[in-house]
């Protein structure tokens, strides 16, 4: 494997490339998938480049160019595979033919959990999203506006809107430089991120109003069942937000979303605001993410997956009581 610095590290005599990302793609991971696609539009005329994705929620269709985007893998064969957001080859199982038939294949990501897939990649896990170590391979003066617009995208999902605590200086001089591309800012945050169907404010105020505290309220929990999406009519990507709203509550250290894929299999969303690495949590189940940001899929009875998850976010909350109390000066 080789690690790459720009983009052109790995496109020499390059013809096709198959562009993708993780299942269930949230914006950081669509973002980095057009921006990347529009790139080579853009730069390398003498590319073939295709995205294949999963459907894409209709909040992020403005990204110029969505309606390309196939859903459905075929029979084709590129000389290059590039997987965006992706810590692992699970992560993009429908288009896993892609990857083994490639004769090449890169990875960017951010995710710490990432110990490197294919022969090149960018894994940057001090970067706030993928679409922040995207924009670091690419030459600015060549970032048009519509993939300008796919990266701050990316990068305003994966920070809350520049609130996590992954935002850092260079994340904000990235998004300036995205701004002077022509962007149209706030259009981006006002569809993608926070405005939300009738149906999605219903199914989101009866997670909020079925929510529980417990570990001595410093862990609020939420789940939607597989009925209950049914009787709303509603997907995965209309429960987009609820944990991050669960974890505003004031008092609370981590918020717990879940919502039933499948007979006693469970989605699970973690957020957390100072104390608690839910990455850790995360990956000890088979899934990943960030410290403060993470999710996996667990299997069981409801309870049983809540009191599996607490009993590890209670450890991490007492180690932090101990070591605090450690350094408290004598009175």
């Amino acid at each position: 494997m080789r690690n790459i610095t720009k983009l052109t590290d790995c496109l020499q005599d390059i013809r096709t490339v198959a562009i993708t990302g993780h299942i269930r793609p949230d914006g950081d991971c669509i973002g980095a998938c057009m921006a990347f696609w529009h790139y080579l539009k853009d730069n390398f005329p003498q590319i073939e480049a295709k995205v294949y994705l999963e459907s894409v929620p209709e909040r992020f269709q403005y990204i110029p160019g969505t309606e390309e985007i196939a859903c459905k893998a075929d029979d084709r064969e590129f000389d290059l595979f590039a997987a965006m957001d992706c810590s692992d080859t699970d992560r993009f199982a429908p288009f896993i033919r892609y990857y083994q038939t490639a004769g090449k294949r890169l990875c960017i990501d951010h995710h710490i959990s990432n110990q490197g897939i294919g022969d090149y990649y960018c894994i940057e896990p001090g970067k706030s999203s993928s679409c922040e170590v995207l924009f670091g391979l690419m030459e600015e003066d060549e970032i048009s506006c519509p993939a300008a617009t796919a990266l701050y995208t990316g990068i305003i999902h994966d920070t809350g809107v520049f609130q996590y605590s992954n935002t850092t200086p260079n994340t904000m001089r990235v998004a300036a430089a995205l701004m002077e591309k022509g962007v149209d800012f706030s259009l981006i945050i006002e569809d993608s991120f926070y405005k939300k169907t009738y149906l999605q404010n219903q199914i989101l105020g009866r997670a909020l109003l079925e929510s529980m505290l417990i570990c001595d309220q410093k862990v609020i929990v939420s789940a939607i069942r597989r009925k209950d999406m049914d009787f709303y009519g509603i997907g995965p990507e209309d429960l987009e937000g609820i944990v991050s709203q669960l974890r505003l509550t004031k008092g609370v250290e981590v918020a717990i979303f879940l919502y039933e894929t499948a007979i006693a299999e469970y989605k699970v969303s973690m957020r957390s605001n100072s104390l608690v690495d839910v990455s850790k949590i995360a990956v000890f189940y088979g899934g990943g993410g960030h410290m403060r940001a993470a999710g996996c899929t667990m299997q069981g009875m409801m309870h049983d997956v809540v009191n599996n998850l607490t009993r590890h976010i209670c450890r991490q909350l007492e180690k932090s009581a101990q070591e605090t109390a450690g350094h408290k000066p004598e009175e």
